[in-house]
């Protein structure tokens, strides 16, 4: 596999898989960023780009996978479009193995996930006229042992799954979107709601609970940040598919590391947790298997934070 830095015309070659800079990046920021965050992006599978990362060298991870058999992100060896979700689970399972190696001794994960229906028999999807990207031209089997019109429950069986993997399961956060989209269906609720699991790597952890303090129902004083969080979904034009808000990554990386630490997020997608992590001070790390993904992150934070992010697109020799 190479890494190629691209506008650069840097290359790196593997000896086994690949091989990244020994030290720090030189990340590249334009001269308008004011911040003290920097950031780099690497193009191309996690699994295969996580194996070249050194052992504890993130505090904080904050990422959204891919939702099996909801998108079609028409990239080869995407996850998401395995045939059954037992497959799909085990792809994550081995990505976040490395993403635990990764993390520090004291680093938490925040995983924001969504659930789905089963398929009925039905072998394609339809798009709407709010959201086209959601047509696919193929559809999962109903998984065995449930029926037609059985809610999943991909986020609990990943959930559970980390846990069995050793992660310690330490928060289930519902986030629940005032402005979710109305749904056709008439013989259920409307969904309005997803996950976000907080897991850390061992018992004790850095978390700092005093960093999201939130206004106490009576108006006076605060409280600690309760488990369900009511935030709207956030309009990204440039992006097909619906991006998770800052407003939800923020109190994730403001609790789970300082000002100069490096938060990861192994899909990085329209680059959400960059923005973030450049608005607050820390560096990031993304890592995205979508080119096209790649530069709508890359313009979204040189709009929005003035920062030019270094890329790196790595592929099979």
């Amino acid at each position: 596999m190479c890494c190629s830095v691209v506008d650069i015309g840097v290359f790196i070659v593997s000896q086994e898989l690949f091989e990244f800079f020994s030290a720090e990046p030189d990340f590249l920021s334009s001269n308008q960023y004011a911040g003290k965050g920097s950031g780099v992006i690497y193009v191309g599978d996690a699994l295969k780009i996580l194996k070249g990362f050194d052992d504890e060298s993130v505090q904080c991870v904050v990422t959204s996978p891919p939702y099996w058999g909801l998108r079609d992100y028409a990239v080869k060896g995407q996850i998401g479009a395995e045939p059954k979700v037992e497959d799909y689970i085990n792809s994550l399972l081995a990505v976040f193995r490395e993403v635990k190696r990764v993390l520090r001794a004291d680093g938490v994960l925040w995983v924001n996930i969504g659930d789905g229906y089963t398929s009925g028999g039905r072998k394609w999807r339809d798009a709407d006229k709010k959201l086209k990207a959601r047509g696919m031209s193929y559809r999962p089997d109903t998984p065995e042992g449930m029926k037609p019109k059985d809610l999943i429950g991909v986020p609990w069986m990943l959930a559970f799954a980390l846990r069995a993997d050793g992660w310690y399961l330490r928060s289930d956060i519902i986030w629940n979107k005032p402005n979710a989209n109305p749904e056709s269906v008439k013989d259920r609720p409307t969904r309005s709601h997803e996950y976000v699991f907080m897991f850390s790597k061992n018992e004790k952890y850095f978390y700092d609970v005093n960093r999201t303090l939130e206004p106490s129902d009576s108006g006076k004083g605060t409280r600690r940040k309760r488990s369900v969080w009511n935030i709207k979904t956030e309009p990204f034009p440039d992006a097909h598919f619906a991006c998770f808000p800052t407003k939800l990554v923020e109190p994730c990386i403001l609790t789970s590391s300082n000002i100069g630490d490096t938060v990861l997020d192994p899909f990085f997608g329209s680059g959400t947790v960059g923005q973030v992590c450049l608005s607050n001070d820390r560096n990031f790390i993304g890592v995205e298997l979508s080119r096209e993904y790649t530069n709508i992150a890359q313009k979204r934070l040189l709009d929005n934070c003035s920062y030019k992010a270094q890329v790196i697109q790595c592929y099979e020799l």
